[in-house]
């Protein structure tokens, strides 16, 4: 399980936990070229569910390195080869700006009104929009502040989190990693369209690792084997965990998410958001509002989907997907969850009251509404959505890798639902994930190689 802690006010999740329990073993002689068994250590330490977390010990930050003393030729059969998420990509040991003394999180919540957090902020004028953004933050921020101080006790003395310490660790995490899949998504445009009626929607993973990049970009993808599998496109690897698939496309062309014909009983969205930072960095592209209400979430959702969105801290989005999207899409507004994000000693990465950058996101939560009988009936056996919870975790250093809620959502949901991921840029087991990056964190370099006994 990911969740390592749940109290009333949420969970505190171990994210990298989760991606190492998906599942990415690979049974297949180009995993390990020349049928090579690498010796690389492994630890092995316990949640307070029991489960595994699997750290690789490698000191290279491109994975491990190995010598003629490190591989043993295996014969007979192919290799059985376990990947796990490089750690160094959650080595977060202190915050990014340490907030003042007086508003460090374990010393109590200090009560704190609008008027205070303007006057100790700065004294120019506000525009409207940092008014708004104030305003909401008054509201939250003890819910924050008391939530997070109560998981993070939990995650101290269970041994989760640590207080910090001398050792503190000075890992590089920069993986030169080229991601070329929205331009690929790009090109793929000049193939023929692809219509409703057209027969192929599924394209299988087969035991071979290079697969045609037209099919991969004309319909939806599915690893249905009990194994990872390696893929390649433009000469870059990427791993495609068990039971999952995906559509790796850009919005004009969702013809064949469509013509898989699946209904999905959750859908997550994280839109590409306009704003001044992506703007300038050119990191992705965003789409306008309208962009977005062109998704086909009615089309594509079960009676009863819930409908998970998540939002910047910018207030002109929040009202956006509660008073225009949703509505557009039938989805009635149920909550609005927080993810914190903290170090590895449970302190938040910002000062709570950070006047730009907060420690936290939102996400807005709602149901498809409809057929009333078949509503009643999905509901039966689950939880009622909560109309605040938090989701507290160590963030991932790398761009919008956001973390899990297939095992916080799993209260509320019935088992073996259908969950879609919209704009993802990584696969889970049991999902379908569809984005013009959808492959990015899949990419083997942010993964060690392991060996499986």
């Amino acid at each position: 399980m990911s969740v390592v802690h749940r109290l009333t006010a949420g969970w505190l999740v171990d994210h990298l936990s989760f991606i190492n329990q998906c599942g990415y073993e690979i049974c297949d002689s180009f995993a390990c070229p020349g049928r090579v068994t690498l010796n690389t250590s492994v630890t092995s330490t316990e949640d307070c569910h029991g489960s595994s977390t699997f750290v690789a010990t490698s000191s290279s930050s491109h994975g491990p390195t190995h010598s003629p003393e490190d591989a043993t030729e295996t014969e007979g059969k192919p290799a059985k080869m376990r990947y796990v998420f490089r750690e160094e990509f959650f080595d977060i040991s202190k915050p990014h700006i340490v907030a003042p003394p007086e508003e460090q999180l374990c010393q109590g919540c200090p009560e704190m009104s609008l008027t205070e957090i303007k006057k100790r902020k700065r004294k120019c004028l506000f525009n409207q929009g940092e008014l708004d953004a104030l305003e909401y933050h008054s509201k939250v921020r003890k819910l924050i502040w008391e939530g997070t101080l109560h998981l993070v006790q939990e995650g101290l003395k269970s041994g989760f989190l640590h207080q910090r310490t001398a050792e503190l660790s000075c890992r590089k995490n920069n993986v030169p990693v080229v991601c070329g899949l929205a331009e690929l998504c790009e090109m793929a445009k000049q193939y023929p369209a692809v219509n409703e009626g057209d027969h192929q929607a599924v394209y299988v993973l087969e035991d071979e690792t290079s697969s045609p990049e037209q099919d991969l970009l004309s319909c939806v993808t599915e690893n249905t084997s009990n194994h990872a599998k390696i893929i390649v496109l433009m000469g870059q690897k990427y791993l495609v965990p068990p039971k999952s698939s995906f559509l790796l496309s850009d919005i004009s062309c969702l013809q064949p998410l469509l013509n898989y014909k699946k209904k999905y009983d959750v859908i997550v969205i994280d839109p590409p958001w306009e704003n001044k930072s992506v703007k300038r960095s050119n990191r992705y592209s965003h789409l306008s509002s309208w962009q977005i209400k062109q998704i086909p979430v009615p089309t594509l959702a079960a009676p009863n989907c819930l409908v998970v969105t998540w939002v910047t801290n910018r207030q002109k989005h929040l009202h956006f997907v509660k008073d225009e999207l949703y509505p557009h899409w039938a989805v009635k507004t149920l909550a609005e969850w927080h993810w914190v994000k903290i170090t590895r000693a449970g302190e938040f990465v910002l000062p709570l009251d950070s006047l730009h950058k907060k420690p936290y996101e939102v996400l807005v939560l709602g149901r498809v509404q409809g057929d009333v009988k078949e509503a009643l009936r999905k509901s039966e056996d689950v939880l009622p959505i909560p109309e605040h919870k938090l989701i507290v975790s160590i963030p991932c250093t790398l761009h919008s890798h956001k973390p899990p809620l297939t095992a916080v959502l799993a209260e509320f949901i019935k088992p073996d639902v259908e969950c879609l991921e919209l704009f993802a840029r990584n696969l889970q087991p049991g999902w379908t994930s569809w984005g013009n990056e959808v492959l990015k964190f899949q990419h083997t370099d942010y993964f060690t190689l392991l060996q499986k006994e």
